[in-house]
Formats: structure tokens, C-alpha cells, sequence
């Protein structure tokens, strides 16, 4: 598959800081135990991931790779080798993103806090609701589930997929994001409800996951499917609808049409 042949177009909100503090949260340490070793490489395969796909990347993800990158190598240097610009010798590099991470989280759980009190003031008052969005027999999609849950679950299958094939066959493989997006409607019922893994169990290139993957992207942003995770870092399961919000849609033609997808 030409990487110029398609380009997922998604917004992106959360920023580099999420991504560290996501990748933090997974390791299950604390901030300021950070290895900027791990956390460097670990930030460096999502943007690979991202370019992989060719998703577009905000330049604050560039930047922030480039501090990253900088940071290991100063925590690399010995003492007496460190920049002569270090003002503190025995400072330790690590400390000023260390301190944007810690702020930043205080940001995010205040701003987390006012949303959920606000939530809870619109309760107080008597007022005809307004129809749900979502019929009342069809849970709403899990918000918890971000980009960076698909990516990890994308890069986990990917690996997988690598060390039990031979890529030394040469298979004619052409698929096309339209077509894999005919398969997954064509192969699921709506209100039915698999695996992430098992979306990938066909493939027989590394090209057909990556379509695949693509194609779910879509059929997200085209508000077919929705995500659902029982627990953090837990297994993800994909839904279709079983009301679509798009009747009309019969097969990938309309993804051309398709909204930006919000994982936040």
C-alpha cells in the first residue's frame, strides 16, 4: 500500500502532554520517576505508528519528540560532559518536563472536576429532557477510549502479526480501504460485537492490517462503530450500531463525506 494513497484525516485533540502522561499512566509509575529512556522510546513508536498510517501530526509532536531525543541524550552524557549552558550542574535534565507534566495534570483534573460538577448542577433543575441521542437499549460510547488506545492495541496486533509470518512470500495484495470497509459492514450484523484482535484474523500482509485499521478509523468517524473497553488498558471491543446514525451509507463511497472522529 503507497503511503500518498490515503491519509486519515482525524482530530487529534489531546496533545504530546497527554500522550506522555497516557504512556505514564500505562507504566503505572510515578511522574517523577519518568525514565526519559522508556518514555522517549515509547513516545517515539506512536509517531511512528502515526506516520505508519499516515495520519497528519500537530507540530507539537514533532517538537516534543525533538526535547525527548535531547533529554535522553544529556540523561546518556556523563556529568563532566553535560552543556556548558547548564546553569545547575546537578540539576537533573529530566526536571523541567517533569514540572510541565505535574502542571498540566493539575489543569486537566481541575478541568475534569468542573465538568463532572457541572453535569451534576444541570441535575438540580426540572426541565423537559431533550431525546437522548442514542436509543435508551444503546450504551453510549465509551470517551475513555482515545487514539492512544487504538494505537496501542494497532502496534500490539502489528507485532504480533510480524513475528508469525513469513514476509518472505510474495502475496499480490491490493487491498483498498473502500474494500475492507465493505467487508467489516458486510460481516457485521448490526448490534454486533467482536474483538479488536479479531478484525485482523484474515490478513495474511502486513498492508491488509494497516487497511483494516484504516477502515475501522472510518467507519468510527462515519459513526457506524463505536469502542468499548471494560477497564484501563483493557481488552477493546468493537460495536456496529445497531441504529445507524448514517441509514444511507452502503458501502465505502460516502467515506469521502465522513465527519472528523473525536477520541478524547
Amino acid at each position: 500500500m503507497d503511503a500518498n494513497d490515503y491519509k486519515v484525516r482525524l482530530e487529534i485533540f489531546e496533545g504530546p502532554l497527554d500522550l506522555l502522561l497516557y504512556l505514564i499512566k500505562k507504566d503505572e509509575v510515578d511522574i517523577q520517576a519518568i525514565s526519559i529512556v522508556r518514555i522517549t522510546r515509547q513516545y517515539l513508536d506512536y509517531i511512528n505508528t502515526f506516520k505508519l498510517l499516515n495520519i497528519d501530526l500537530a507540530s507539537e509532536f514533532i517538537v516534543m519528540a525533538a526535547n525527548l531525543m535531547y533529554l535522553k541524550s544529556r540523561t546518556l552524557l556523563p556529568r563532566v560532559e553535560q552543556p556548558p549552558e547548564d546553569d545547575a550542574a546537578d540539576e537533573d535534565p529530566r526536571w523541567d518536563l517533569i514540572r510541565q507534566l505535574i502542571e498540566y495534570k493539575k489543569f486537566k483534573d481541575a478541568a475534569g472536576f468542573l465538568s463532572l460538577r457541572a453535569i451534576e448542577q444541570e441535575g438540580r433543575f426540572e426541565h423537559q429532557p431533550d431525546a437522548p441521542e442514542n436509543p435508551p437499549d444503546e450504551p453510549a460510547p465509551l470517551a475513555e477510549v482515545s487514539i492512544f488506545d487504538l494505537i496501542r492495541a494497532f502496534q500490539n496486533v502489528l507485532k504480533r502479526f510480524e513475528k508469525s509470518h513469513d514476509f518472505g512470500d510474495i502475496i499480490d495484495d491490493r487491498f483498498t480501504v473502500s474494500d475492507k470497509i465493505d467487508f467489516l459492514l458486510a460481516h457485521f450484523a448490526p448490534g454486533a460485537t467482536r474483538s479488536f484482535d479479531a478484525l485482523f484474523q484474515s490478513a495474511t500482509t502486513k498492508a491488509e492490517v494497516i487497511v483494516t485499521f484504516l477502515a475501522l478509523l472510518e467507519l468510527m468517524k462515519l459513526n457506524q462503530f463505536i469502542v468499548r473497553q471494560s477497564n484501563l488498558l483493557g481488552t477493546i471491543a468493537i460495536e456496529r450500531r445497531t441504529h445507524s446514525a448514517n441509514p444511507e451509507i452502503q458501502t465505502a463511497t460516502a467515506v469521502t463525506a465522513a465527519p472528523s472522529l473525536l477520541c478524547a
